[in-house]
């Protein structure tokens, strides 16, 4: 599994925002929790289905749309 793969995009879910994993959390969420200093422990700790993985994928999706790079291994579901 690619880093990226993590990353999932369903227009059922947050209107097609890209969220970790099909579950109910966003990239943006992750993104923003961390911008406040929290730090991945506690967002774990917050939010038990994630992982340590999860919140690496969120930066690397973070980084890839800042540099412009491609978001191929973003899994889009199709409703």
């Amino acid at each position: 599994m690619g880093q990226l793969d993590r990353i999932t995009c369903d227009p059922a879910i947050f209107g097609g925002k890209p969220i970790v994993r099909g579950m109910r959390i966003s990239v943006e969420l992750i993104l923003s929790l961390l911008a406040q200093g929290e730090t991945p422990e506690a967002i774990i700790g917050d939010y038990p289905g994630l992982q340590t993985e999860d919140i690496r994928a969120c930066l690397a999706y973070a980084h890839a749309v800042v540099a412009n790079d491609r978001l191929d291994d973003v899994v889009v579901a199709h409703a």
